[in-house]
């Protein structure tokens, strides 16, 4: 997997040089992955963990918790106000820079949520978020959906990283028109003799830029301290959008960026974040 640490003079011009974006970039198209690291202020990383872990119980009581496929895996969006919106996060100038020269100009940000992963030995299935556009295609379509990840704590195989299927992104076994987003015992089989999956190690203020297509699963986490993560995903400007995003007033010069809209609309108060995302499961849903 390909990592990289944005250089002294990077972090001074606040973007990556030609070299390093060429390499991002053809991890990404690749790989389906790549890494940048220390790329977010671990003073929010702090602020965004400490409230993950105390918010946690009320996605739990939630009657309808909304879990992933199991009990080990949930479903729980970040505080979608201020002080908690920090533009290192949901426009990060790194991860943007990456993502445009994928998905071209007009990019959109439809998505702000995250997973957590549980104290639990229970493991998801090998799923792509969405699948192809169009079934058995020899030559498979350009990325249309890059998810962004923000892990708010150092995270490896102990406490549940993501199992990565490197390259599946390129593999059209998994379309949209089947309604069905789990890789198929046969897919994995041929997956495993060519690129087998693995756990990353990453730590906290790094993002993690994937290819939406590509395989995962949520693994167990063997420690007793939750593993949260925040989601973004970066739409091609043509994607079909759902509804906008509810954010707090007051954090509209936050979301703002020349390259990425924000999906969003302004609300008074605080919007009911604890009640709105719900679970996956196989069907996509």
């Amino acid at each position: 997997m390909t990592v990289i640490t944005p250089t002294a003079s990077e972090r001074a011009a606040g973007k990556l040089d030609a070299a390093n974006l060429t390499t991002a970039v053809r991890a990404l198209l690749d790989d389906g992955i790549v890494v940048l690291e220390g790329v977010v202020d671990l003073g929010h990383i702090e602020t965004l963990r400490e409230r993950s872990f105390s918010d946690l119980a009320r996605f739990q009581a939630r009657p309808d918790a909304p879990y992933n496929w199991n009990k080990g895996n949930i479903q729980q969006d970040p505080p979608p106000f201020m002080p908690y919106l920090f533009r290192d996060v949901l426009v990060n100038d790194y991860a943007i820079q990456v993502t445009k020269e994928v998905l071209g100009k007009g990019m959109r940000n439809a998505f702000y949520s995250g997973n957590t992963a549980l104290p639990s030995e229970e493991r998801q299935p090998v799923h792509a978020d969405i699948g192809h556009l169009w079934p058995n295609q020899e030559h498979v379509h350009p990325p249309y959906g890059i998810v962004v990840n923000v892990p708010l704590v150092d995270m490896g195989p102990e406490n549940g990283s993501t199992e990565i299927w490197p390259g599946t992104h390129k593999d059209p076994s998994v379309t949209i028109q089947d309604g069905q987003i789990e890789a198929s015992e046969a897919a994995m089989a041929k997956w495993r003799a060519v690129k087998p999956p693995f756990q990353p190690v990453v730590k906290a203020g790094s993002i993690v830029i994937r290819d939406i297509r590509m395989w995962h699963a949520g693994m167990p986490n063997r420690t007793q301290t939750p593993r949260p993560m925040i989601a973004m995903i970066h739409y091609v400007s043509w994607w079909p959008l759902g509804d906008k995003m509810k954010f707090g007033k007051g954090a509209e010069a936050v979301l703002q960026h020349p390259d990425l809209e924000t999906w969003a609309e302004f609300v008074d108060g605080e919007p009911d974040y604890v009640g709105s995302p719900h679970g996956y499961d196989g069907d996509g849903k």
